[in-house]
């Protein structure tokens, strides 16, 4: 029976980015194949270092990024999504890192008054940020983690220094991201729980969830931030066990789904209202002819999306189409787990999708865009250079 692995969190002082990647290269990932893989972000240059260090008899890691002084753009949501799409990382890693970003912009944007999309990140849009995130997403797939839980995150108090001034602590995105997760107030004028921490956890126990199996506990990390508090050690510690496998284990999100009837809207708006959607992070959009109220031919249109992006998809659409009103429900869905693998065929090299259920590859997909690429330049159809790729994979 498949093993499935599980990290628990707990913070005995703070959460961040940077001590969250502590606690993952602890845990065993391979620090020179995670910094490759970041390096495939195209950001620029930077570096990952890692101490050994020791507070109140504990001893753990800390990790440093480092980056050459140069200029740093600020970016958007949008920006942040381009790097990652068009990096090397796997789809898993992609995917996770894009809902840590959207799940920061809809708390950022909620406090700011503005929608996810506007967001113009600071902190967070800087290098070591985007190295944080993406590389703790990534360092979590390379251990084939699927499920996590943190318990109580300890609140420092005060204030502190932002791109929009002074803030009080926690900072009010870190306050918006832990709405209704467990909380402790600690004695310490620092900010221990940083947006960025407390986006990773937050998101990663929405999206993967946890086992309440019995468990057999494999490896343990202790994280260390860089702030000395004043009564306990700026500390996070991870413990990854496992656990047997069954038809619990399974990949689980939500998505939300948008419709709206159009009963007055041309198909040229339709066509690009839903490419517009798709780049503005769209799951997935389409358009069925229907029969609508005193007999009228209209289209339904219907968007899928991350719950994050709700404000945004829903401006789009009343902006770019007729309609005077969307429907909108959450839905549940079972995801199969998936993977990228480069195959040879006789006309080039073809990425294709895997999808894994319970431990078993069941369903192969050649990526479109290198069978076409590749039957143009040979002068072959594309179901033929498809077919090549389906079968050198197997």
């Amino acid at each position: 029976m498949k093993k499935f692995s599980q990290i628990s969190f707990d913070s005995i002082g703070g959460a961040s980015g940077d001590m969250i990647l502590a606690t993952m290269l602890g845990l065993g990932v391979d620090l020179a194949l995670l910094k490759k893989q970041l390096a495939s972000l195209k950001i620029g240059r930077f570096d990952i270092v890692v101490s050994k260090c020791s507070e109140y008899g504990l001893n753990g890691q800390r990790v440093t990024v480092k980056i050459p002084h140069e200029h740093h753009p600020h970016r958007h949501l949008s920006d942040i999504r381009r790097l990652i799409r068009r990096s090397s990382l796997d789809e898993r890693t992609k995917r996770l890192s894009m809902r840590v970003f959207e799940r920061l912009a809809a708390a950022e944007g909620k406090v700011h008054g503005v929608s996810p999309e506007e967001v113009h990140f600071h902190e967070v849009g800087a290098m070591d940020s985007i190295i944080d995130i993406v590389g703790s997403c990534a360092a979590l797939c390379m251990l084939g983690v699927t499920g996590v839980r943190a318990g109580s995150l300890p609140l420092g108090h005060g204030t502190i220094k932002t791109a929009h001034g002074v803030l009080p602590c926690p900072a009010p995105a870190t306050v918006e991201l832990l709405k209704g997760y467990p909380v402790m107030d600690v004695d310490e004028p620092f900010e221990t729980v940083t947006p960025t921490g407390a986006a990773l956890l937050v998101t990663w126990q929405e999206e993967l969830g946890a086992s309440h199996q019995s468990s057999i506990i494999t490896a343990v990390a202790q994280g260390f931030g860089h702030r000395k508090l004043a009564g306990r050690p700026n500390m996070l510690r991870a413990v990854l066990s496992e656990t047997a496998g069954g038809a619990d284990s399974e990949e689980h999100d939500q998505c939300l789904i948008l419709e709206s009837n159009l009963d007055d809207t041309v198909p040229e708006l339709i066509g690009s209202l839903s490419q517009k959607l798709m780049e503005k992070g769209a799951l997935d959009v389409f358009s069925i002819p229907v029969q609508m109220k005193k007999q009228r031919p209209g289209t339904l249109l219907t968007v899928l999306c991350r719950p994050a992006s709700r404000e945004t998809m829903i401006d789009l659409i009343f902006s770019e189409s007729t309609t005077f009103g969307v429907r909108e429900h959450i839905a549940d869905r079972t995801i199969l787990a998936r993977r990228i693998e480069e195959v040879t065929t006789r006309y080039g090299k073809v990425r294709v999708k895997i999808g894994t259920r319970k431990g078993k590859d069941i369903t192969r997909s050649p990526e479109h865009d290198d069978c076409a690429g590749l039957a143009a330049r040979h002068g072959v159809p594309v179901r033929r250079v498809y077919e090549q790729a389906v079968a050198a994979g197997r």
